[in-house]
């Protein structure tokens, strides 16, 4: 490692610690002016990067460097909501419910994104508050999606919009550690292409301008509780129903009796998909159409249609009998099993990964000393054998009893360098490890 490289993971640390202080700081209340005094007091130890930049480059660079962070931390303690109690707690969750059914989530992949995160607000409510735990395997069995599906909707809507943060990757038999959020009000629409949301169809004016405004406006009206119950059947599977018609049921059970025109603006939904959708609905007699009003059949969330009184024979050829005969009539069935088999594999062939990782660890050694127990050190793999130390710093070839070319022994006696070129300790051997592998764990 380089003395550049390592100046700049010393600052970068620094940099950590006093953007956490600052977060603290601006969490109890406190002013940049306390921020300052605070990092700039000669005996306060977190404050150690803010006085090497006055050192380096003066008072003045360390005050605005401080007001930069400053900004930031208050701008994330400022998105984050301190729970004081349980019934707090789901209050806020409640107004995130609100947020989300109100939200336009336009295009396939907005759709797609509703159910994760309506995925994720059922977790949430279980563990009763917005910081909850959840594996991807599970997450997508929940919302009825693939696991591929989901890392796409996370990298490209949830995360960058600020509805899911990520606060610590799973590991072992734990699932990730996610906090949720309300997203951003400037960045809460779904951008999709253009033909998506824009209407083909032109109003009756000579000049036959466009639509000055997107066909789906801003007055999303979802029943999301129904969504998150829905989404996990078969019926709604990509070559199924998919998710339009997930909305537009929420859409209908919020508000019956819709007229196209606003259930346009209710679903999100542009007109020529929402008329493909209506039609294949009604071909399983889940919604009627009376006038120009579209409702939902009595018992439609359970998957059941029937035929309307004024209906024609024609209109309906058979009325759905349950989501598994939506599914079956698709030829989709029995794809959430498939699914939860493959996931099932996937835990158990990570299980038994892990059981042999743990064979390889030898069993601690206790012994009594002064009637208390005292934990024996294992015997580390690195370490060198007295027997082989030699003159210099070299080793000896166990078999030749000479020095071994391109072998050297570290300053803590410990580590074995393979290359004379690197003179890292072995701290500093350590903490390279950790850190790739925590990038291979964000990766994985």
């Amino acid at each position: 490692m380089s003395l550049r490289d390592t100046r700049q993971g010393v600052a970068e640390h620094g940099h950590r610690v006093t953007a956490a202080i600052a977060c603290h700081v601006a969490r109890v209340g406190g002013t940049v002016d306390e921020l300052a005094q605070l990092l700039l007091h000669p005996e306060h130890e977190g404050g150690w990067h803010a006085r090497s930049i006055a050192l380096r480059s003066g008072q003045s660079r360390a005050l605005a460097y401080i007001g930069r962070v400053w900004v930031s931390a208050s701008a994330a303690v400022s998105s984050t909501t301190m729970l004081e109690s349980r019934h707090h707690a789901y209050e806020v969750l409640a107004a995130l419910r609100d947020r989300i059914e109100t939200t336009p989530w336009r295009g396939e992949r907005g759709r797609t994104a509703l159910r994760v995160l309506r995925a994720h607000l059922n977790f949430a409510e279980i563990a009763g508050g917005p910081l909850h735990h959840a594996s991807e395997r599970q997450t997508a069995e929940e919302a009825g999606i693939s696991r591929t599906t989901l890392r796409v909707v996370y990298e490209t809507v949830l995360k960058p919009r600020g509805w899911l943060r990520r606060l610590r990757v799973g590991h072992g038999r734990e699932g990730s550690t996610w906090y949720l959020a309300e997203g951003s009000p400037d960045r809460h629409s779904i951008p999709v292409a253009q033909s998506r949301f824009r209407t083909t169809q032109y109003p009756p004016d000579p000049a036959l301008e466009e639509w000055f405004t997107p066909e789906t406006d801003t007055t999303a009206d979802l029943d999301s509780t129904v969504i998150g119950r829905l989404m996990g059947h078969d019926a709604f599977a990509h070559r199924g129903l998919g998710s339009v018609a997930l909305v537009i049921i929420g859409a209908l059970h919020a508000r019956p009796a819709q007229t196209v025109a606003e259930l346009v603006g209710s679903s999100s939904v542009s007109r020529a998909t929402l008329y493909r959708t209506l039609r294949r609905l009604a071909d399983h007699g889940l919604v009627h159409h009376g006038g120009e009003t579209w409702t939902l059949a009595p018992r439609a969330l359970e998957g059941f249609g029937d035929h309307p009184p004024e209906a024609a024979a024609e209109e309906i050829a058979e009325p759905a009998r349950g989501w598994d005969a939506v599914a079956t009539r698709h030829g989709i069935t029995g794809v959430a099993a498939r699914r939860k088999a493959v996931h099932a594999a996937e835990r158990a062939a990570y299980q038994k990964a892990l059981e042999r990782l743990s064979e390889h660890r030898s069993k601690a050694v206790v012994i009594l000393r002064d009637g208390r127990q005292v934990l024996v050190p294992a015997p580390r793999p690195d370490e060198v054998p007295a027997a082989w130390h030699a003159p210099g710093g070299c080793v000896l070839d166990p078999a030749s009893g000479r020095a071994a070319p391109g072998w050297r022994i570290a300053t803590d006696g410990r580590l074995i360098l393979i290359t004379p070129a690197d003179q890292r300790s072995y701290d500093e051997l350590a903490a390279a490890h950790a850190e790739a592998l925590s990038k291979w764990e964000s990766a994985a």
